[in-house]
């Protein structure tokens, strides 16, 4: 005995109208039926644009249906990616094939069901991610103002000599060690010029040059004498005599 497949097929339509009271609609009885079922994520909310995943899945029978497959379209998607609802569509095709020869609209529609959640619950775990990856770098770049450059033998010299370039204490530095008083031998040690003072004060006295005889002999053994560096600073000539 065949198989009265349009029998079949408005039994299946009466025992959906039932489950999906109120939510399928039927397109069209002739010559086949067709009919459309909505579909959504467990927080799908049409009044919030971005939360969860929402479509509509259109059936439509064919001549030999349930030996046969159904025809399955996907409409008004919501929030899908680009390649969502190829996805979903192979996802129910293989659903078809493991359920030829029985009533099966149930099973795809449920089967689809579950599909949009694991999308959405993946949407969600990533989302959190990049949402804590996002706290992370800021959490980062606040902990690196308060913790401020290392400090190391290096950058700390370049940092002082630079400081002390800027405010001027170098300059002053320099200034106070070129002011300290020198000994009667530093200064001429340092200073040229006292060494042909006696030669300037014979000069204004009215001699010549020429008239001025210098006895090198006293010279010879001048590095046989004992210096003294440690110069009496505060020695004024002529004092010794006062105090006598």
């Amino acid at each position: 005995m065949s198989r009265n497949y349009k029998e079949d097929q408005t039994n299946e339509i009466e025992a959906l109208d039932s489950i999906y009271c109120g939510e399928m609609e039927v397109l069209a009885a002739e010559p086949f039926h067709k009919f459309q079922i909505p579909i959504a994520t467990e927080e799908y909310n049409a009044d919030e644009s971005d939360n969860g995943l929402s479509c509509k899945l259109v059936f439509t029978y064919t001549e030999n249906y349930p030996d046969g497959a159904p025809l399955v379209e996907v409409e008004e998607p919501e929030n899908f990616e680009d390649n969502f609802e190829q996805r979903l569509l192979e996802h129910l095709r293989q659903t078809i094939e493991d359920n030829l020869g029985m009533e099966m609209i149930f099973s795809l529609v449920s089967s689809a069901q579950e599909w949009l959640n694991e999308r959405w619950d993946e949407h969600k775990t990533q989302a959190e991610e990049v949402r804590m990856k996002k706290l992370r770098e800021v959490e980062e770049e606040e902990r690196k103002k308060f913790e401020g450059t290392r400090v190391t033998v290096e950058s700390f010299m370049k940092w002082k000599i630079d400081f002390e370039e800027t405010t001027g204490i170098a300059v002053k530095r320099e200034k106070n060690n070129t002011s300290k008083k020198l000994t009667g031998r530093e200064l001429f040690m340092c200073d040229n010029t006292l060494n042909d003072s006696d030669i300037k004060f014979l000069l204004e006295a009215g001699d010549s040059i020429e008239k001025v005889k210098i006895d090198e002999a006293l010279f010879q053994d001048i590095g046989e004498l004992d210096l003294d560096d440690d110069d009496d600073e505060d020695w004024v000539p002529g004092a010794d005599d006062d105090d006598d």
